[in-house]
């Protein structure tokens, strides 16, 4: 495998393109009523749940990026306060702010100067950027389909 088929076969990995649906399909027509809807059992809204994919996300292109970035208290600082709540203008923003960060990391794959294979100079144990960007695709993948599940059980999709 070329160094290029990998960073395309991340890239469509970030995406969401392939066995599970993506972010952007998951938030298609997102009823504006359930944004700030608790299901029984859950103890975050969808709202919550986009915010901390939102915030996972960015921590990682940071620590990527910084070696100033300073990581959220684990695991309070990666979660919106229990009782916060979003109107549709924070909403739209938390997403805005979610495709920046992964357009950022995708823009590290297009750019063949990036080894991604090389240890992150003020990484731990060795992470390399390979690491990084494959651990946002599966937390992403993994909240993806609980967002997408929790809006069937509260019948957040349209019947046409």
């Amino acid at each position: 495998m070329t160094d290029q088929t990998l960073r395309q076969h991340l890239r469509a990995l970030l995406q969401g393109k392939g066995a599970h649906m993506s972010f952007e399909d998951a938030i298609a027509n997102f009823p504006e009523n359930l944004i700030n809807v608790q299901l029984p059992h859950v103890p975050y809204t969808f709202w919550h749940l986009v915010e901390h994919m939102r915030i996972a996300q960015w921590d990682i292109l940071e620590y990527i990026r910084s070696p100033q970035h300073i990581s959220p208290e684990w695991p309070t600082g990666y979660w919106p306060a229990k009782d916060a709540q979003a109107d549709i203008a924070q909403w739209l923003d938390t997403i805005r702010r979610f495709r920046d960060d992964l357009n950022a990391l995708e823009a590290m794959l297009a750019d063949p100067s990036v080894d991604l294979l090389a240890p992150i100079p003020h990484g731990y144990d060795g992470h390399t950027i390979l690491r990084e960007i494959l651990l946002v695709a599966d937390h992403n993948a993994y909240h993806t389909g609980e967002l997408a599940i929790l809006r069937q059980v509260a019948q957040g999709w349209s019947s046409k």
